[in-house]
């Protein structure tokens, strides 16, 4: 426990898609009716305004208003970690003084994008906020995205502010996972490590994660709690079966979609409307969309979350055509060669 009767930051926290109405607006009673849902699911926590819920494409306003909703839905059924990533320091830190006056129980905040910074700079941004933030914080390292946070900094910002209480890290990165705990755990105990990528969830939880923020809970909230209570329980040869199940579909989600638009898609079969993200898309995408759904549909019917189609099930991810397949193909080996496999 943290001063104050606070809870460490553990289990699974869905980050979660936003519900847009016909106008583009956000469906507050849809998003509401979502978050009761997640949290009856077995979700640990929720995470408004991550990656999945598309943060880059909404007003600062918006931003804020999905929080207010969020939290005050969740009603302190569940911990509330906050994304308060803004364009700089002031605005950040403006962010973090409103989430905490909604009661967040913490904002995560990515590393500063666009620009490529050293990490002498990323340590001095995070510590600028550290040293000013009314609320605790979560580092979000997202190399893919934004200036990687390293080691070094890492444990040197977790040694320095009391405020810092974990990172979120979606690199997918065993290794990288192991350096920070062996790094930082023997200073903090309470520091709170979390992955976000679901594809090696129980590898994680097996090396010491805290648990994860995953935008496959968004679809299948009581898929990825169960894998975290099997991992917990010790029964590890059983949490990689569902391991196993997940990745089939959390590839197609992932891959053949322009991201989130592949896991809006499986959770709108789980019965609810988001309607089209803030990213235009041609009539060819928006073909693609509705073959690859079918998909989906039925990973989750194997799954026994939805009913099976009538119209049967269409072929895998492997099978659905050369391009999708070259697309896959073409990700996985871009993201090896960026960790140093190849």
């Amino acid at each position: 426990m943290y001063p104050g009767g606070l809870s460490k930051l553990a289990g699974i926290f869905t980050p979660l898609l936003v519900p847009l109405d016909e106008r583009g607006r956000i469906n507050e009673p849809e998003l509401r009716r979502f978050v009761s849902w997640l949290i009856e699911r077995g979700v640990h926590g929720l995470y408004p305004n991550g990656s999945t819920g598309e943060f880059t494409r909404l007003t600062p306003e918006e931003r804020r208003r999905i929080v207010e909703i969020v939290a005050d839905q969740a009603s302190g059924r569940v911990p509330v970690l906050a994304g308060a990533a803004e364009a700089n320091v002031k605005e950040t830190l403006a962010a973090c003084e409103a989430y905490a006056g909604m009661g967040a129980r913490a904002v995560a905040i990515v590393s500063p994008f666009y620009y490529k910074l050293t990490p002498e700079s990323v340590y001095a941004y995070f510590a600028e906020i550290a040293q000013n933030s009314p609320i605790d914080l979560a580092l979000y390292n997202i190399p893919m995205f934004a200036s990687p946070i390293d080691v070094p900094t890492i444990r040197r910002l977790a040694g320095e502010f009391p405020r810092v209480v974990g990172i979120k890290d979606s690199s997918g990165d065993l290794a990288f996972m192991m350096r920070m705990i062996a790094a930082v755990r023997p200073l903090r105990s309470d520091f709170s490590f979390l992955t976000g990528w679901e594809a090696v969830l129980v590898p994680m939880l097996m090396i010491g994660c805290d648990g994860g923020t995953h935008a496959s809970s968004n679809a299948v909230p009581e898929v990825t709690r169960h894998m975290y209570d099997l991992a917990r329980a010790g029964n590890l040869e059983e949490a990689m079966r569902w391991q196993y199940r997940i990745l089939e579909l959390f590839d197609a989600m992932l891959y053949p979609f322009e991201f989130p638009d592949g896991f809006r898609a499986a959770a709108e079969l789980r019965g609810f409307h988001f309607g089209c993200g803030r990213q235009p898309q041609t009539n060819a995408q928006r073909a693609d969309r509705t073959a690859l759904t079918s998909v989906l549909h039925c990973i989750l019917a194997d799954f026994e979350l939805v009913d099976r189609p009538a119209s049967g099930c269409a072929p895998r991810i492997g099978e659905i055509g050369a391009d999708k397949v070259g697309q896959v193909v073409f990700e996985v080996m871009r993201e090896l060669e960026k960790r140093g496999v190849f």
